[in-house]
């Protein structure tokens, strides 16, 4: 393993030794912190970056065939991905946008192995789709869980109910687990639909996850334990970043990351508008938004940098952006997104209550 602290890669340079860092806070608790770090290549000799940074920067070869062992680590613990999956079998029912992009992260970061996963849908077009991906597939949900150690829920909440009394009598508590990406649809509903005892995990995922840039969201079920939450984690780090948040915050989670591609959306749209109202082709404008939205994302992140101190680098006395920036603050700019933030997660506690 590449230690941060130990032998400097092309990747530390560039950022101090820090890795790729996020930061863990739940209510009476003391922020840590997990670092995705990486390993040489054994049978290669190839060494690759974080694959946020994917080589853009640190100038080590991104390859999506090369496999990347990811670890999660708390304190001087760390887990493996590749270890918590090891000899599990992974049971996804829907394989739709969000079922595709999980199963393809999966294989493609070498967490799991495509005879570990078996997929189950009720459009043949999906099935037909998993199949290319090497993952077996079946029509019948209960026979996927039957033959699974853990059972990934990939279906829209109002078929939710449904799915849950279908798969119930083939769930064994001691033995699965079940995690949910089906948004406003609580533990304890889940909870009641499944045998007693079952452990269940609630995620919010969100669509940047079919590129394998996802931001993804962990609650705990009343009988999940630390295994459970490995799992979790190990599956969802292979689509993006993952944190932890009690179930009561996930409704804020809903209205920030789940929501967000939408509003990173209409701003990217704004700035090429403007870019195009100032002569630039449309083609031009759009790559030129979406890359620098994805190079300052990628800053944040990377850098750990606040993203206040972040903005001063780029904003020099008198110059161009305090100029766009003064206009902004004069038309509300923050304030329109905390409030847009504010209505969804209002929107998110209705649809949740019904």
């Amino acid at each position: 393993m590449v230690k941060a602290d130990g032998g400097k890669t092309a990747h530390d340079r560039h950022y101090g030794g820090q890795g790729l860092r996020g930061e863990k806070q739940d209510e009476g608790m003391e922020s840590e912190l997990w670092r995705v770090e990486v390993t040489d290549r054994e049978d290669r000799g190839e060494r690759l970056c974080a694959p946020s940074c994917r080589g853009a920067l640190c100038g080590l070869r991104p390859c999506d065939k090369l496999t990347q062992r990811l670890s999660i680590r708390k304190g001087s613990e760390g887990v493996a991905v590749s270890e918590v999956l090891q000899g599990k079998v992974l049971a996804v029912i829907g394989a739709g946008a969000m079922g595709s992009a999980l199963m393809r992260g999966l294989l493609q970061s070498g967490a799991m192995r495509s005879e570990q996963i078996v997929a189950t849908d009720v459009e043949e077009t999906r099935l037909q789709a998993a199949k290319q991906l090497g993952v077996q597939t079946t029509t019948d949900n209960k026979t996927a869980v039957q033959q699974s150690d853990i059972v990934l829920l990939c279906v829209k909440p109002q078929v939710m109910d449904e799915v849950l009394t279908d798969i119930a009598p083939a769930v064994n508590p001691q033995r699965h687990c079940v995690i949910s990406i089906a948004a406003g649809v609580p533990i304890a509903r889940l909870e009641a639909k499944l045998p007693e005892g079952t452990p269940v995990v609630r995620v919010m995922p969100n669509t940047p996850a079919q590129v394998l840039e996802g931001a993804t969201a962990i609650a705990l079920g009343t009988h999940a334990t630390e295994t459970h939450q490995q799992i979790a984690h190990a599956i969802f780090r292979a689509v993006g970043l993952v944190v932890d948040v009690p179930e009561k915050l996930m409704d804020a989670v809903t209205a920030l990351s789940g929501s967000g591609p939408a509003y990173a959306f209409v701003f990217m749209e704004a700035l090429a508008d403007a870019g195009v109202n100032l002569g630039l082709p449309r083609e031009v404008a759009l790559k030129l938004a979406a890359q620098t939205l994805l190079g300052a994302a990628k800053m944040l992140l990377e850098t750990g940098k606040h993203p206040g101190e972040l903005k001063d680098m780029v904003t020099s006395p008198g110059g161009t952006t305090i100029a766009a920036l003064a206009v902004l603050e004069q038309q509300a700019f923050r304030g329109a997104l905390i409030a847009a933030v504010a209505a969804a997660y209002q929107r998110a506690k209705e649809l949740v209550k019904g």
